[in-house]
């Protein structure tokens, strides 16, 4: 859109890029999925933009952000707070896809009185995985970003649309551009077991998934869960949507989004 705006937020240790849209209403930022980067938000930007000022993170290691340092350890969701406070943004809502919504669950949960209210698109709601299997998918992410690298964007679109029919045209090609931007590093490692920023989380909380049988990391057991452990959450099944829930069933997706803001 001609009146987003792009630029960069320091971080502990480097940057963050970002897109903002700059609109009249309450400020919403959103943080993005693996390999993804905060243009991958642009559908449902784009369909807010009227009612939000909405800004899109570049998480680190993707799209215009610094780069991982294997030497000096992240935290993306203190990451988030650091943006949102170098921005000045004040009690924002803040939302996230998968690894980007357990970093917003993360930051959400250790600044409880910072933000007005949280959703939650289908995060790993997994256990913390044993050093040997984590290594060992960092592995073959690795060798993921490599093909990527070895592609060309409409390469990177023709496999995209034949994996993911459901998926709008518009869906791809900030995705692809994505593809060709993450870092090799940006492989995601959780210590602590994700009920314990679930349960701090203080604001109206909107969980958000799909049909496991879709591929959906979350469950409706484990979305029952979450609501058991922490009773501001309000969970949400999108029918015929997995892990992407917004881009295998955006009508819906929006629909839900747009009743809990």
């Amino acid at each position: 859109m001609t009146s987003w705006r792009s630029g960069r937020v320091e971080v502990s240790g480097g940057y963050l890029g970002f897109n903002r849209t700059g609109g009249p209403g309450p400020v919403l930022v959103l943080s993005h999925g693996l390999t993804d980067n905060g243009l991958c938000w642009f559908r449902l930007a784009a369909a807010l933009a009227s009612d939000f000022d909405i800004v899109m993170l570049d998480a680190r290691g993707h799209g215009a952000s610094s780069r991982i340092s294997v030497d000096a350890p992240h935290d993306p969701g203190a990451d988030i707070g650091e943006a949102i406070e170098g921005l000045g943004l004040r009690n924002p809502i803040v939302m996230g896809h998968s690894v980007g919504a357990r970093a917003t669950a993360d930051y959400a949960g250790a600044h409880p009185c910072r933000i007005s209210k949280v959703i939650l698109e289908d995060p790993p709601l997994l256990a913390p995985a044993e050093p040997s299997a984590t290594e060992a998918r960092r592995g073959r992410f690795r060798g993921q970003v490599a093909e990527f690298q070895a592609m060309s964007e409409a390469e990177i679109i023709a496999m995209g649309k034949a994996a993911s029919p459901l998926w709008h045209d518009d869906d791809f090609p900030d995705w692809a551009t994505a593809k060709k931007q993450v870092d090799p590093e940006a492989f995601p490692a959780y210590g602590a077991p994700w009920q314990d920023s679930i349960t701090r989380i203080a604001a109206p909380t909107l969980l958000l998934h799909g049909e496991a049988d879709h591929g959906s990391l979350v469950t409706a057991r484990r979305a029952e869960e979450a609501k058991s452990i922490n009773p501001r959450i309000t969970s949400v099944q999108i029918a015929a949507a997995g892990h992407n829930v917004r881009r295998e069933n955006f009508p819906d997706y929006l629909a839900a989004v747009r009743a809990f803001l």
